[in-house]
């Protein structure tokens, strides 16, 4: 690949690992349960992976050697290298620390951010022992050098799948999301366990390049053991994955015999003198990664998506209780619901209880003038019916925050992605403040009546004096006039509060004309209207500061989308070359032309390896399998078990 395209696809991931950081996944939907293990596996994967193997080609090829508990992946590693470098057992206390092991020449990959950049590095000689570390200690990485190392190959003895700290499990997984080639361990009585082939799954949809080591294999047991799980690897889409065995001995000062490790010696040195083979090792598993990365970017991008419209239909529903809510006021200051009770009762203070209603039962032009002359001729107690009208606006904005309360409340409990956003905090009802609140709105909207009122006479020379002697009763007047529909009331109510809104109509009529009392009626109106919905924004505000505070509004799957296209076409142009191109890549690219190739501990006396033809004809029902291939697959196990160097 030349360095254009390098430069193409290194920019286009950068920016798609931009996108994908941006993503929140905050809400607890359920396309967000599997998209947040997605989305934190696929920045492993472009950080600890693709960036630093597109940035350098020729680093040496990183082999990650995984397993279960008790599999022997530290023991593999120790009799390979001929060296305790990482402890073995079911308690390592360096698990946290896994240990890199690489030819000494090759130091300056490892020991830089180039691949794993969050992990810091500890560097110790060859066979040096790792100092204990108190749990919960952070993680890195111990580089230990060995000449026992192919130069330009690696082992990095990960902690175990299966861990009980779940920290070491995560662990586990990222660095075999970092590795070039997987050497997973296994043994002949765990092969088939669930948990292995979990990973051995994701290795498939990422097409990385996978060795399985079945460690503990009784002589006995060869054949059935090794056929069967040839055949499991094949039901899985693992059919080029290398089936490498070890049989069951006895370690001697913490070693394997080196018969016993003679297989993956070989097939490891074979490897690592092999720079064409490491190079196409490589680009397959960077391909492989690649093409894994932008499915689980589209997954996360989805997932974005469903943020959104769960954020969108958290607040519709926000929304929809408190407008409601504030529907519910408005229509009871317009329909004469206020016009009963205390408010009755003081607006008949402000006239004169009997002439009052003498007034409903005679002309409406007599009461008028009484009224007026009432204003005019002495200051009624306007403070009262002013009392008395904020207790009746306050008790319905205060019920209608209660049932807006409520249904919000309702709504987000039965949502998943509400639900758990109600924990810790009392959404159900109004906020403690909400009375306070709701008595200064309506207090200032008093004010602004008296202010229109004043504003109005001043331009009305005729009633200008009428004015001066009772801003305070015609005030009253016009809070009385905005309630004049009577559809809220019933009976004798209706006949009390409609001679009322229409006596204080007349009021206000006479003082200012017809056509100005409606535009001050409409004008209270609005600016009640105005104050109420501002107090219930604040309610309501109680939930969407909720969804604010995560940024789900703004999170969209369109802009990972848009930089998958860009991958996948980068991408698609790199493979494109390769394939025009009609050859796998060439040494050079993989550093190493095979000079200082050291010696894993057990290279040349292991038997030839296993091919897969060799297990598949072994396989029961085929028409080989009591012939050819099962005498070879014996032959092979005797040259290993017992060094039987006559065997055919």
């Amino acid at each position: 690949m030349d360095d254009r395209r390098h430069g193409e696809t290194l920019d286009t991931l950068g920016v798609l690992r931009s996108r994908v950081a941006d993503v929140r996944l905050a809400l607890d939907l359920p396309s967000a349960v599997r998209a947040r293990v997605d989305r934190a596996q696929l920045l492993d994967q472009i950080d600890d992976y693709l960036l630093p193997r597109l940035r350098s080609d020729a680093a040496p090829l990183l082999v990650v050697v995984g397993g279960s508990t008790g599999a022997g992946k530290s023991t593999l590693v120790n009799s390979l290298v001929g060296v305790q470098v990482s402890p073995a057992g079911v308690l390592r206390p360096t698990t946290r620390w896994p240990v890199l092991v690489h030819h000494p020449l090759d130091e300056r990959w490892f020991s830089t951010d180039r691949i794993l950049p969050g992990l810091p590095r500890l560097t110790e000689g060859d066979g040096a022992a790792a100092p204990d570390r108190e749990p919960g200690a952070r993680t890195g990485l111990r580089l230990v050098a060995s000449d026992a190392l192919p130069l330009g190959l690696a082992l990095l003895d990960a902690p175990d799948i299966d861990s009980i700290v779940e920290e070491n499990r995560a662990l586990a997984t990222q660095l075999l999301g970092a590795a070039d080639l997987w050497l997973f361990v296994t043994t002949a009585a765990r092969y088939a366990d669930a948990v292995p082939w979990e990973l051995l799954e994701a290795a498939q949809r990422r097409r990385v390049h996978l060795a399985l080591v079945l460690d503990r294999v009784d002589a006995g047991a060869v054949t059935p053991v090794a056929t069967h799980l040839r055949q499991m690897l094949d039901a899985h889409g693992l059919h080029d994955a290398t089936i490498l065995l070890v049989p069951e001995s006895v370690p001697v000062a913490g070693l394997l015999p080196e018969r016993s490790v003679g297989a993956v010696a070989d097939w490891l040195t074979a490897l690592g003198g092999d720079p064409a083979a490491r190079a196409t090792v490589i680009a397959g598993t960077r391909d492989g990664v690649t093409r894994d990365v932008l499915v689980r970017a589209g997954a996360v991008a989805a997932a974005a998506d469903d943020q959104r419209h769960a954020d969108a239909r958290l607040r519709a529903a926000v929304t929809a209780a408190y407008a409601d809510a504030a529907d519910q006021v408005l229509r009871a200051t317009s329909d004469g619901t206020l016009l009963r009770g205390e408010v009755l009762a003081r607006w008949q203070d402000v006239v004169g209880t009997g002439e009052f209603i003498r007034a409903v039962e005679q002309k409406v032009s007599r009461a008028r003038d009484r009224l007026v002359a009432a204003v005019r001729g002495r200051r009624a107690p306007e403070p009262a019916l002013a009392t008395a009208i904020g207790h009746g606006l306050e008790a319905v904005v205060l019920d209608a925050a209660e049932e807006a309360a409520e249904r919000a409340h309702a709504v987000w409990r039965n949502d998943p992605s509400g639900a758990g956003l109600l924990h810790g905090l009392d959404l159900s009802r109004s906020s403690s403040e909400l009375r306070g609140q709701v008595a200064d709105q309506i207090r200032a909207w008093q004010s602004d009546v008296l202010a229109l009122v004043e504003e109005e006479g001043a331009g009305k020379r005729s009633t200008a004096r009428a004015v001066s002697y009772g801003v305070n009763g015609i005030g009253a007047a016009l809070m009385v006039a905005v309630f004049a529909s009577t559809g809220g009331l019933t009976g004798a109510e209706v006949g009390i509060a409609g001679g009322t809104a229409l006596l204080a109509q007349r009021l206000l009529e006479a003082v200012f004309g017809d056509e100005a009392v409606r535009q001050l009626t409409r004008r209270a109106h609005e600016r009640l209207a105005e104050r109420v919905r501002a107090v219930l924004a604040g309610q309501s505000a109680r939930y969407t500061a909720q969804l604010d505070a995560l940024g789900t509004a703004e999170v969209s799957g369109d802009a990972v989308r848009a930089a998958v296209r860009d991958v996948a076409a980068s991408q698609d142009a790199v493979e494109s070359a390769r394939a025009t191109d009609g050859a796998a890549p060439s040494a050079d690219d993989a550093g190493s032309s095979g000079a200082s190739q050291g010696h894993l501990r057990g290279a040349g006396l292991g038997p030839a390896l296993i091919d897969d033809a060799t297990l598949r004809a072994a396989a029961p029902g085929t028409a080989q399998a009591e012939g050819t291939g099962t005498n070879r697959l014996r032959a092979w196990w005797r040259k290993v078990v017992r060094g039987d160097e006559s065997a055919t």
